[in-house]
């Protein structure tokens, strides 16, 4: 048995654990570990623990396997798409129902601390060990039981050597007659680092026949490194064997990326129109992938396939991130004989684009547009199931009043999200800088505050906020409340000029909204109304004003002006872009 184990070096995995699995007793042998594990980063290292029942399989529910979670499209992250070293996806545990794996979790979580404070200080070794000289470290490693677990998350942070990894896994193998399935996600993770394709279709026909049921981590893992690979349709076998969980994006944008890189197009066309159909958020590395993969391609079919995608970004109001500008701007100048040029530029505060002279559309809406988007606000929204779960309708109705009796503002403020602007100075002398900045043009203002605000304490100064009340109407809401539906009802009430300032998204609020041409007004207005701000380098609260031009994809037919986010807005996710790419026909 000795000599069976002494075999790693060039030795396939898959044989050296079959001969392994040969000797386990058929008890063990039905054995599922189950197990959370993620994708450590070079930055940030995440850790693992797993649990066994001692006598039964503990098998996977499908339902409750991890899937990234997906939003509304109109909800999609705007972040740029990470390299692969720098992913940090956790991957959470399912549910047990055993009472030693509940006692495992929570010995797991108070141990979590400590295990970070020992994971650094473990080096992988740079070639292959013996059983004696890995005997030794672990010795020598103050938990024996966590060595493995600690080890192989090093190496993979390092990027060790598959040999080395491999003869850590013989020599458990060869201690515990078993290799656990965290373990084996573990070295599979590594395997895709490396791009050892072998490795990994050796991982997974040993998990296949040992688990019953592989969570959707493992196939994440499994879809990534295969369609990286020149096997890469055996992604697509598995995709369809994960389609039972719902895939999550990063299985789709592996399989979409392989099939645009082998020019099988319309293969990745349609995996994103499944994507879209099951409601499955593309990310912006999905996104770009087509028109990375699409250049010098005389297709008119694939062409409005690809003007389709620039018409989603503008329907769900997203940004690309430069790199994907470029991308973009690539793909227009590759087509044949499409004579398409592009320019980086900025857009004059008059909506008036410098390099074609083309006006953009203007952010307002017309009469009728504000007029029906104003009634079903407050009908759907402010009037609807939700505000007044979060305030009385007595507070409400004394607020409409308050409002009634004093229109029109011109600004209107959310006084709590503006206070806490630097966390590091007192939320009143915050709130007090705002509105004396905006105070400044005599505009009418209305802060929306809470009652707590009037009291003395360490954020909230009483000679302050009376001083704040002689240049700016306020009104105190109870503590409790919830100030959007406010927010929304003092700012259409005042007219079409009045503009609001939080940094809030009023996501939940659009999403009230019962069509989406309505969500589409609702998104129009919020651009032309809603003022950003942020701190300045030295200090000050900084305002962007509304922009007067909507900032959304738009085009003329030959001409395309698209906005987008250099690294700097990145910061800042609220605020709009205030970089355009001008594509035109010649």
């Amino acid at each position: 048995m000795m000599a069976l184990f002494s075999q790693t070096g060039q030795q396939g995995f898959q044989a050296l654990l079959w001969k392994c699995h040969m000797l386990w007793p058929v008890s063990r042998c039905r054995q599922l570990f189950a197990a959370s594990f993620s994708i450590p980063g070079r930055e940030k290292i995440n850790y693992f623990s797993f649990m066994t029942s001692s006598s039964t399989a503990l098998p996977v529910d499908p339902k409750e396997t991890d899937v990234l979670p997906t939003k509304k499209r109109s909800e999609i992250d705007h972040e740029e798409e990470k390299e692969w070293d720098e992913e940090t996806k956790e991957v959470p545990e399912g549910k047990f129902h055993s009472s030693s794996s509940i006692g495992a979790a929570r010995k797991w979580s108070t141990s979590q601390v400590l295990s970070r404070h020992r994971f650094s200080i473990v080096q992988p070794p740079e070639k292959p060990l013996q059983a004696e000289e890995w005997n030794k470290l672990r010795e020598d490693y103050q938990s024996p039981g966590k060595f493995e677990e600690v080890m192989l998350n090093n190496m993979i942070r390092c990027n060790s050597p598959i040999d080395v990894a491999k003869s850590l896994l013989t020599d458990l193998a060869k201690r515990n007659g078993d290799i656990a399935y965290n373990v084996l996600v573990k070295y599979l993770t590594l395997c895709v680092r490396q791009g050892q394709v072998s490795e990994i279709r050796d991982v997974y026909d040993i998990m296949k026949v040992r688990f019953k049921v592989l969570e959707s981590g493992a196939y994440n893992l499994l879809i990534r490194g295969l369609s990286n690979s020149d096997q890469w349709r055996m992604a697509l076998t598995l995709l369809e064997e994960v389609k039972n969980m719902i895939p999550s994006r990063t299985c789709y944008e592996s399989c979409i990326k392989a099939a645009s890189r082998h020019q099988e197009m319309k293969l990745a066309f349609e995996l994103y129109d499944e994507m879209l159909a099951k409601d499955v958020v593309p990310t912006l590395g999905i996104l770009q992938s087509f028109f990375d993969f699409s250049r010098h391609m005389k297709d008119e079919e694939l062409q409005k396939k690809l003007f389709g995608i620039l018409l989603y970004l503008r329907e769900n109001q997203i940004y690309p991130h430069k790199t994907f500008m470029q991308s973009i701007k690539l793909w227009f100048e590759s087509i044949p004989g499409g004579n398409w040029r592009g320019h980086l530029t900025s857009i004059k505060d008059s909506g008036q684009c410098p390099v074609c002279n083309h006006q953009l559309e203007d952010s307002n809406l017309t009469e009728e547009e504000y007029s029906n988007l104003s009634e079903r606000i407050i009908k759907d929204v402010i009037h609807g199931t939700d505000t007044f779960r979060k305030t009385s309708p007595q507070e409400f109705e004394a607020f409409q009043t308050f409002v009634e009796n004093r229109l029109p503002f011109d600004i209107v403020i959310d006084g709590l999200n503006v206070s806490h602007i630097k966390p590091r100075r007192m939320q009143c002398e915050n709130l007090f800088d705002a509105v004396n900045c905006l105070a400044k043009e005599n505009a009418r203002l209305l802060v929306l505050g809470r009652k707590h605000m009037l009291r003395n304490s360490s954020n909230w100064k009483i000679e302050i906020m009376k001083e704040m009340q002689n240049k700016a109407d306020f009104f105190f809401a109870e503590n409790i409340s919830d100030d959007d539906a406010f927010l929304l009802y003092a700012t259409l009430r005042s007219g079409k000029h009045c503009k609001f300032v939080t940094r809030d998204f009023l996501r939940d609020h659009k999403a009230c909204l019962s069509d989406s041409g309505m969500r589409h007004l609702f998104r129009k207005w919020q651009r032309g109304h809603q003022i950003a701000f942020s701190t300045s380098a030295e200090g000050s609260i900084k305002f962007l004003p509304a922009f007067r031009y909507d900032c959304v994809v738009q085009t003329t037919g030959d001409t395309w002006h698209i906005p987008y986010k250099d690294v700097f807005e990145e910061k800042y996710s609220y605020q709009v872009p205030t970089k355009w790419l001008c594509i035109r026909q010649k």
